[in-house]
């Protein structure tokens, strides 16, 4: 069988994801937003997500039956608690803390909207899906020096292979690797000015 090629994950800064949420004056749908990326949800989680998942007391998530079946514990954003009891008391929701109007479960396909347009607001020009805030919430949490098995057991990731694909695009171990050539440059010619260009 011919293998599938491996794309890395589209990856939103951190200024990005604020630039959205700024721009997003919803309130349903910026603490929305604020889920999925804060604790690095999944769509179909979110939508499933009850209220009687939530602990604040112990800044804790309790997704049910998540991917592959599985429960799993993931965090809740701090900053995020203000915003949510704002939610709560404008919408009071009654079993899912994300309810259509007309009751039950949210759309997915509602989400996808209101996000593209939050993005193009933002003008941000990637291509920015629900799923590409929980990727920015396991690379933000890599370069902030939280361990990969956390993150693999707040994604819900079965396998560490999983989540290892976001130590590919993580910027801060990246630009903290030195290119060989600078090693080489200073070693052979010590007395060089560094403020100055030397290969010209």
């Amino acid at each position: 069988m011919p293998k599938r090629d491996k794309k890395l994950p589209v990856v939103l800064s951190k200024e990005e994801v604020l630039k959205i949420l700024q721009v997003t004056k919803n309130l349903k749908h910026r603490t929305i937003i604020a889920m999925l990326y804060g604790s690095g949800l999944r769509i179909g989680e979110l939508i499933d997500l009850e209220l009687s998942c939530f602990d604040f007391n112990r800044k804790q998530l309790f997704i049910k039956q998540a991917k592959g079946r599985k429960d799993r514990y993931t965090t809740i954003s701090e900053s995020a608690f203000p915003l949510l009891k704002n939610y709560y008391q404008t919408y009071k929701p009654k079993k899912y803390l994300i309810e259509n109007p007309k009751g039950g479960k949210y759309s997915a396909g509602s989400i996808r909207t209101f996000l593209k347009q939050s993005c193009k607001l933002a003008g941000i020009d990637k291509n920015v899906t629900p799923h590409t805030l929980r990727h920015s919430f396991a690379t933000h949490l890599l370069e902030s020096g939280t361990d990969l098995r956390y993150i693999q057991v707040l994604l819900g990731h079965s396998r560490p292979e999983t989540t290892m694909i976001y130590t590919h695009v993580t910027r801060k171990d990246l630009q903290a690797i030195r290119s060989p050539l600078d090693g080489i440059v200073e070693k052979q010619v010590p007395y060089i000015d560094h403020s100055k260009p030397f290969l010209t």
